[in-house]
């Protein structure tokens, strides 16, 4: 009887999971769906729909090419991929440095560090720093915007601290300094937190609109998150339209704006969703191996 109450409830929690899973999956596929529809058969489709209705790819020549999109695009990759792999660097070197049992001052760094983190600063007092930096509308403004996350950074000591003193001690009895040590085997230890807390930097800069829109102002130096919030939530269909170089303008008059903004989001979404299945087998393994060990 025990045995059977158990595959019953295994049964209900798989259909639960199952149910959780379609409604994060449906909309996802529906919005592919609307994205490659034929311009004249979008209105055909449900909500609930994953097939696209007829195929076409016009929606993905309008939004990829205007010009402004595109752009957008290329800074949106430049501050995630430059942004993430210094935030890696710098986050994995202070913890490295913060791990060190003779570091002087460790208590009280580390006090001021959860402070950070727990008090943010104000929207003012960060614009007033990046503006006394001469980092206004300048993609770096972006790429160094909390180039060192706490949360992060405490990951990856309770990492760090893991690797065992004895192999450190060995290094440095052969005359190996902090640098050889932290480039030689620390960084070759720390393959699969490097990698959690990658994923975590490159979501966090590429999902990153609001204050893309307050450090950077031209149209040259936007990401494609803040042109994704004003087409989609503003409604500001100008934005896409301008891209009539590839169509004439009846063309672009008929187009479905609900496809195009389908088109947009997946666009969008699809430079970091590929990013999920290579980490993916890496991702719970690391997040496992920084908790607490007996």
């Amino acid at each position: 009887m025990a045995g059977r109450n158990f595959t019953v409830s295994k049964l209900m929690i798989g259909l639960i999971l199952t149910f959780i899973s379609l409604t994060m999956l449906v909309p996802i596929l529906n919005l592919f769906a609307k994205a490659f529809s034929d311009p004249g058969k979008v209105h055909l489709l449900h909500g609930y729909d994953i097939w696209p209705k007829g195929f076409s790819i016009v929606n993905f020549q309008v939004v990829l090419g205007n010009p402004i999109i595109g752009r957008a695009l290329f800074n949106s990759l430049f501050v995630t991929v430059v942004g993430t792999a210094l935030s890696i660097f710098f986050t994995t070197i202070t913890a490295y440095v913060l791990t060190r049992k003779n570091l002087v001052g460790k208590t009280p760094i580390m006090i001021v560090l959860i402070v950070i983190m727990i008090f943010e600063p104000g929207i003012v007092q960060e614009y007033m720093v990046v503006k006394d930096l001469n980092l206004l509308d300048n993609l770096w403004s972006m790429v160094l915007y909390r180039v060192i996350n706490v949360y992060y950074l405490i990951i990856m000591m309770r990492f760090i601290e893991e690797i065992p003193d004895s192999l450190l001690e060995a290094a440095k009895m052969d005359g190996a300094g902090h640098l050889t040590i932290f480039a030689r085997i620390v960084l070759p230890l720390s393959r699969i937190p490097l990698l959690t807390i990658g994923m975590f930097y490159a979501v966090m800069k590429w999902n990153e609109f609001f204050k893309s829109s307050i450090f950077l102002s031209s149209r040259d130096n936007t990401v494609l998150q803040v042109l994704l919030r004003q087409f989609v939530v503003e409604g500001d269909s100008a934005t896409l339209v301008g891209a009539a170089n590839l169509l004439q303008n009846n063309q672009i008059a008929q187009l479905d704006f609900g496809a195009l903004k389908a088109a947009t989001i997946v666009v969008a979404m699809v430079p970091i969703l590929m990013l999920y299945p290579i980490i993916l087998k890496y991702y719970t393994n690391g997040v496992m191996d920084g908790g607490i060990k007996e």
